[in-house]
């Protein structure tokens, strides 16, 4: 018996942030239905490195963050399609969604929609800059957010330049956060009775994740520099080759 094994989520999300989150929930036991356009599904397909077996080819990159689901497609764009998933939402616990600011609404797929027919049901919506405000339609991609967010500024050389870490962290961190949100939703639902609408901005989770960094400004008014692998506050704290040429890394306090 796994924690989740009497949940359903309804994934409408492609791509990276919330299949991930929704990955985390469907191996926690979570009844997770994926819905891909027909005929070319999620785009990560068709995404490197490429799996060969038995004469067909599947994306490693699609697998590595939607494993543990069911599939199906659905044309969001048709009547019948849209009617599919009202059908599917009134007996989901979890919509996920990320779709651009407005999208689902002209479909008839919004919180609002699907809520009135199942005041349970818990709507995530995740965009990188939230439903509301200036930058709400803007699109936006890992890189920008770890840019805007500040971690590109921590991350690099002392003296260089800003250096994108070698992992989407911006999408991957953000399916946590994702996750951590539905959970929370749902403690809450068995309290009140009701669910909700989680409007989550990508851009702001990264902001959430300064915390250290952020700290040293509001205590010392002080931008964190590049250090590489060094610390701003324990000495010795930084990666050296050895003899031998392997690496080791040392902290002290």
């Amino acid at each position: 018996m796994r924690p989740l094994d009497h949940l359903t989520i309804l994934d409408l999300s492609r791509v990276l942030a919330c299949p991930f989150a929704t990955m985390i929930l469907a191996e926690m036991g979570a009844t997770v239905i994926k819905v891909e356009q027909p005929g070319t599904g999620d785009e990560t397909r068709t995404f490197e490195p490429v799996i060969e077996k038995d004469g067909r080819k599947e994306s490693g990159y699609y697998f590595a963050v939607n494993r543990s689901k069911r599939s199906i497609t659905v044309n969001l764009r048709s009547p019948e399609g849209q009617q599919v998933i009202r059908d599917l939402a009134k007996t989901a616990d979890v919509v996920v969604e990320n779709f651009p600011a407005g999208t689902l609404a002209r479909y008839g797929l919004d919180y609002a929609k699907l809520a009135a027919d199942h005041p349970r049901l818990i709507y995530v919506s995740c965009t990188g800059f939230g439903q509301t405000g200036q930058y709400a339609h803007r699109k936006g991609y890992d890189t920008v957010f770890q840019a805007m967010g500040g971690i590109m500024s921590l991350t690099g050389e002392r003296g260089g330049g800003p250096v994108k870490p070698g992992l989407p962290v911006a999408d991957l961190t953000s399916g946590l956060w994702i996750a951590i949100a539905v959970l929370g939703a749902l403690a809450g639902r068995e309290r009140s009775g009701h669910g909700c609408h989680i409007d989550f901005s990508m851009l702001d989770g990264q902001v959430a994740l300064l915390t250290l960094a952020a700290a040293r400004w509001f205590a010392l008014g002080e931008v964190p520099p590049r250090l590489g692998t060094e610390h701003p506050g324990r000495v010795p704290s930084a990666s050296f080759q050895a003899r031998d040429g392997a690496w080791l890394h040392i902290t002290g306090s």
